[in-house]
């Protein structure tokens, strides 16, 4: 076989030889917020076989120690971010970019183009191996202008109240400090309006994964993927 290319643009990668296009990889995207259980429905997509390149891990590959992202936040914010070893003090870095929205910019500007960039190489690497369907696990897809690149989007989504319960219960600390952090992402009443898929997270876990089951066999009939391999969870050896 010839030498692969891959092409990337909105919605789908492309692999070719020199006979031409071989297949066509679709990516979707998956989002939510805080507490809003968008990481229970990527697992369990997971579990069916389906791909899933997660935003929030590439952004802790993007700062591990001698990426150039790293050297950027500490030149950025100061050295007092890293720890003893190098390693990225998260605590230190959340405190000073919270509540700072220039802050918390600058420091998007420096982490997300680098995620972008680990995200085309995974989607790069799923196409090689022929994969025809990925999704793409993105919390801040709408803050961070991508909605476009990802379509169709899907939306895990709960009420005010669950959210802000379920972030307490989650992370521990007072209600006020989880409402700060609800409210430094869009509104998921805002993110709903411009999703094509929604699904409701009020209920049981197992009414999730039925709603999660049928938006990804919608999906796969939008996009003219066999949905065949993602009907039932893969048995691990």
């Amino acid at each position: 076989m010839g030498r692969t290319y891959l092409t990337s643009f909105a919605g789908h990668l492309q692999s070719r030889d020199r006979a031409g296009y071989d297949s066509v990889m679709r990516v979707f995207a998956l989002t939510g917020g805080i507490g809003s259980g968008k990481s229970t429905v990527a697992a369990y997509w997971r579990s069916l076989g389906l791909p899933v390149v997660d935003a929030d891990q590439l952004a802790r590959q993007a700062v591990t120690p001698g990426a150039p992202a790293l050297d950027q936040i500490a030149s950025a914010f100061g050295r007092e971010v890293l720890n003893g070893d190098g390693t990225l003090n998260r605590s230190a870095l959340a405190a000073r970019v919270f509540g700072d929205a220039p802050a918390r910019t600058r420091l998007n500007q420096l982490v997300h183009p680098e995620v972008r960039r680990l995200a085309q190489a995974e989607f790069a690497a799923l196409a090689q191996r022929g994969e025809p369907l990925a999704c793409y696990e993105v919390p801040l897809l709408f803050e961070t202008g991508q909605a476009d690149a990802y379509r169709p989007i899907v939306l895990v989504s709960v009420s005010e109240t669950t959210q802000l319960a379920r972030t307490v219960a989650r992370d521990g600390g007072d209600a006020s400090a989880a409402r700060a952090r609800i409210a430094s992402q869009l509104p998921l009443a805002t993110k709903a309006e411009q999703a094509d898929h929604v699904i409701d997270n009020e209920g049981t876990p197992a009414q999730t994964l039925a709603q999660a089951r049928a938006v990804l066999q919608a999906i796969c009939s939008e996009l003219g993927v066999d949905p065949a391999p993602y009907l039932e969870p893969r048995r691990s050896n």
